[in-house]
C-alpha cells in the first residue's frame, strides 16, 4: 500500500504572513512622512504647471491686459508660425552636435584616465573643472576667444596666414562656435559618470582577455564598452535632455544671431514672453516643447527597455 502523498503547505513570506493591521499602519506612517513632501511638490511645481496650461488658452500680455479664453487658437498659430518650426531645428541641430561629441570625448578621458595615467588627481580636476564654473564665466571666456578683432582664434588664424572667421556672427559658423563652448564646459559630467561606472568594471574580466590574448583595442571593445551599455544609455538620456533645453550660453552669447540662426525654441519662448508681452502664445508654445520632450524622453526610455530585456 502506497504511503499517502504528502500535501504541501505553502510557505508564506514575511510579507504575507505580517497581519493586514500592522501592514495598513506602517502604509499610513508612511504617507504621513511623504505628504509633506508631496504638498510642497505639488505647490512649487503641480500648481504653475496646472496654471500656465490654463493661461496657454488665453490671450494674457504680460502687462496683465487680456486673460480671455480663446482656446486652441494659441495652438494653431504655434503650430503655423514658421519661426516655431526653425527654432525647433536649431535646437534638434545643437542637440545633434552636441550630444555625440560629449558622449565620445567623454568617455576617451574617462578611459585614459582610468587606464592609469600619472597624475590622475590633476587629469580629473583639469576635466571636471569647466563643468563648475557658472555659464556667465564661461560665456565670457569664449566670447573673448571668438572675438572678431582681437580673438585668439582669429589672431592663431593669422599666424598661419589664414583670415578670420565670425565665429558669432557669421551664419554658417556660430551655431558649431556655440556648440564647441558647450562641450568644453559639460563634458566633465559625462566623464565623471564614465570614470564611476569604468571602477566597477570587474578586473578579472580584463585579465580574462589579456590571458586570451587581447590587446588594448580587443579589451575596450569586447570588455570596456559592453560593460558601460548601462551607464551610457543613461548619459545619452540626460545629455539628449539637457542639450534640449539649451538657453544660457545662446543667450549670452549670440542672442539668437546673426539673424536667427542659433535661436533655440526656449530663447524663442522667452521672447514671446518677456519681449513681446506675449504670456499666452508663450505658455502655449511651452507646452508644445514640452510635450516634444516627453515623447522624445519615452522614445529613449522605451528603447532602453528593449535593450535591457
Amino acid at each position: 500500500m502506497s504511503a499517502p502523498a504528502r500535501t504541501r503547505i505553502p510557505q508564506r513570506t514575511p510579507e504575507a504572513a505580517r497581519p493586514r493591521r500592522a501592514r495598513r499602519a506602517i502604509a499610513d506612517a508612511s504617507w504621513t512622512f511623504l505628504l509633506p513632501f508631496v504638498l510642497v511638490y505639488g505647490a512649487f511645481l503641480g500648481w504653475p504647471l496646472l496654471s500656465g496650461l490654463w493661461i496657454s488658452f488665453t490671450d494674457l500680455a504680460l502687462n496683465g491686459a487680456g486673460g480671455d479664453f480663446v482656446g486652441t487658437d494659441n495652438y494653431a498659430e504655434a503650430l503655423g508660425d514658421p519661426l516655431v518650426w526653425q527654432t525647433v531645428g536649431n535646437t534638434a541641430f545643437f542637440t545633434l552636435i552636441t550630444t555625440v561629441p560629449l558622449i565620445v570625448i567623454a568617455l576617451a578621458m574617462a578611459v585614459l584616465v582610468h587606464a592609469g595615467l600619472p597624475g590622475q588627481w590633476l587629469w580629473r580636476l583639469a576635466f571636471f573643472m569647466p563643468f563648475l564654473l557658472p555659464v556667465t564665466t564661461v560665456a565670457l571666456v569664449w566670447d573673448y576667444l571668438y572675438n572678431d578683432d582681437f580673438g585668439l582664434f582669429n589672431q592663431v588664424l593669422g599666424v598661419f596666414g589664414g583670415d578670420g572667421l565670425g565665429w558669432l556672427t557669421d551664419e554658417n559658423v556660430a551655431m558649431w562656435s556655440v556648440a564647441a563652448a558647450t562641450v568644453w564646459w559639460t563634458v566633465g559630467f559625462n566623464f565623471l559618470l564614465y570614470l564611476a561606472a569604468l571602477q566597477s568594471v570587474p578586473d578579472h574580466l580584463y585579465e580574462a582577455a589579456a590571458l586570451d590574448g587581447a590587446g588594448a583595442w580587443a579589451r575596450l571593445r569586447y570588455v570596456t564598452l559592453p560593460q558601460l551599455r548601462t551607464v551610457t544609455v543613461v548619459v545619452i538620456l540626460l545629455q539628449v535632455l539637457a542639450s534640449l533645453k539649451v538657453f544660457d550660453q545662446i543667450y549670452l552669447l549670440t542672442m539668437g544671431g546673426p539673424g536667427d540662426s542659433t535661436r533655440s525654441l526656449l530663447l524663442y519662448i522667452y521672447d514671446l514672453g518677456f519681449t513681446g508681452y506675449r504670456i499666452g502664445y508663450s505658455s502655449a508654445v511651452s507646452y508644445l516643447f514640452l510635450a516634444i520632450v516627453l515623447v522624445i524622453a519615452a522614445v529613449q526610455v522605451w528603447i532602453a527597455m528593449r535593450r535591457k530585456a
